[in-house]
C-alpha cells in the first residue's frame, strides 16, 4: 500500500531524515536525486537511526557505529545483515512509500 511520508522539500540532501507513515519509523535519504526509504532501527541493538550519521553513501548507527548502504540498507561489513528497505515513487511532490 503507497502511504504519504513526507513533501519531498522537506527532506534535505544527503542527511537522515525522519519520518513516521502510517506510525512506522523509517528514515529517508536523498541523494543524487533519488530518495531512499530504510528503517529506522538498527538490527543490532534496535537503536534509532534517526540521529544517524550519512557519510560516503552509508548511513552510521549513532550507537554502536554500525554502518549501511544508504540504498539498499545492506550492513556494510555483512550483505546478510540489514535494514528494511522500501519501495519510494515521488507523486505531485510528495514521497509516497510502499509499505
Amino acid at each position: 500500500m503507497w502511504t504519504f511520508a513526507m513533501k519531498l522539500d522537506q527532506i534535505r540532501d544527503n542527511r537522515v531524515n525522519r519520518a513516521y507513515p502510517k506510525g512506522i519509523a523509517l528514515i529517508l535519504i536523498r541523494s543524487a536525486g533519488k530518495v531512499h526509504a530504510l528503517s529506522s532501527n538498527c538490527p543490532h541493538m534496535g537503536c534509532s537511526l534517526g540521529g544517524a550519521i550519512l557519510e560516503n553513501g552509508t548511513v552510521q548507527c549513532p550507537c554502536h557505529d554500525w554502518k549501511f548502504d544508504a540504498r539498499t540498507g545492506r550492513f556494510t561489513a555483512a550483505k546478510e545483515i540489514g535494514l528494511a528497505s522500501y519501495p519510494v515513487k515521488i507523486e505531485n511532490d510528495s514521497v509516497m512509500i510502499n509499505l
